[in-house]
């Protein structure tokens, strides 16, 4: 019984002796974990710049607008004089070369005027938009709405034809010539059927029978006259940009001028207002002479492609051209209809004159022309 209770209490102990060694290794054999967990350790910050690139291939003069660029954040460190961040110091502006898509905008790429950019190709190319032609006509006063426009203006042109009918066969003017078909003739010699054909020297045309209300007869008629040709008006581009009146200066007269106006302002700028007072109008000595003013017989205008084959076929088909000016900044769309002799007389209620026991005298038998003076036709006795 005593050897019962000796083994129970040896077992208790030794329980304990077990609990107390596993907390004394949970406390103090393995690591304590840190009781303050302090803040990560901070990331650098960078700072960055917005800074100005291209979002697209530019070529060289294009006129820079908010949809040709982008901003991108650099870092401040890379960010070197010269850099745009702002875009409005871009907008309007020229690039100086042709610019890839991507490439950061720095002042030595840009321009203002188009005359300081790189000498490759004409300044005349620089204000053709993309996808258009720059095409010459000839011109004169009337044409030319009396030298109105300008460079930057919008005009529309209008031609005139002259319609003429002809033989679909022959593409020549009607009424065609006859002549008279005789035979066939057997040849004595050759024994070959033959035919003769008499033409009437030019007078003979192809007329028509009518039948005379008066007599009741069949009659032959022919034309007393060459077909009149038939006139028709329409306006055939509505809305084109003027891009130079007269001629262009060649390199060599731009070379000139440049020169003349470097020579000029060396000289002081009074030197034009004292001249007047040392050589009065009408003193004697060599006076300078007054260039002539040549009005200019040609203009330039920015149009579509299809455009310039249409108006290079109005110039070689002899239409009479004539520019009309349109508003400034108007861009409403023209329609207009074809006008002929009947529409002139449907459309505008002109009546046929009535044939009367008198007329004008003296006889008219034309219209002057603007400027013009006729003298009356002279009426045989």
């Amino acid at each position: 019984m005593r050897r019962g209770r000796i083994f129970f209490y040896l077992a208790a102990i030794l329980l304990m002796l077990l609990v107390a060694g596993f907390v004394f290794l949970q406390r103090f054999a393995q690591p304590a974990a840190p009781t303050d967990v302090g803040a990560p350790e901070p990331t650098p910050v960078v700072d960055f710049v917005p800074v100005v690139i291209v979002a697209q291939p530019t070529p060289r003069g294009t006129v820079l607008n908010e949809t040709m660029l982008e901003m991108v954040d650099l870092p401040r460190d890379v960010v070197f004089e010269g850099m745009f961040t702002d875009m409005a110091l871009v907008v309007g502006r020229r690039a100086k070369f042709d610019l890839d898509s991507g490439i950061i905008l720095t002042a030595n790429m840009l321009v203002d005027e188009a005359g300081l950019l790189s000498r490759t190709g004409s300044q005349a190319a620089l204000a053709i938009p993309r996808g258009k032609l720059a095409m010459s006509m000839p011109v004169d006063r009337l044409s030319l709405v009396s030298y109105a426009p300008r460079p930057g203006d919008h005009v529309a042109v209008m031609a005139s034809w002259l319609i003429k009918d002809v033989d679909s066969e022959f593409q020549a003017e009607l009424p065609n010539r006859v002549g008279v078909v005789r035979g066939p003739f057997t040849n004595p010699e050759t024994g070959e059927s033959q035919l003769t054909i008499s033409v009437q020297g030019g007078e003979g045309v192809l007329g028509r029978t009518e039948l005379d209300p008066i007599l009741n007869e069949l009659v032959y008629v022919e034309p007393s006259e060459q077909q009149r040709p038939r006139l028709v008006t329409q306006i055939i581009l509505y809305d084109v940009e003027v891009l130079q009146v007269g001629e262009f200066p060649l390199p060599e007269e731009e070379a000139a001028a440049a020169q003349a106006g470097a020579e000029g302002g060396a000289q002081p700028a009074d030197a034009a207002a004292q001249q007047p007072a040392q050589q009065p109008a009408g003193a004697t000595g060599e006076q300078q002479a007054t260039p002539a003013i040549v009005p200019p017989d040609v203009v330039t205008l920015i149009m579509n492609p299809q455009d310039a084959v249409a108006l290079q076929y109005l110039i070689n088909s002899g239409a009479q051209l004539t520019l009309l000016l349109r508003a400034s900044g108007d861009d409403t769309p023209i329609s207009t209809e074809a006008v002929t002799l009947q529409y002139m007389f449907d459309v505008y209620n002109v009546p046929i004159p009535a044939k009367l026991p008198y007329a004008i005298e003296p006889r008219v038998d034309e219209l002057p022309r603007p400027g013009q003076t006729l003298q009356p036709t002279p009426v045989a006795p």
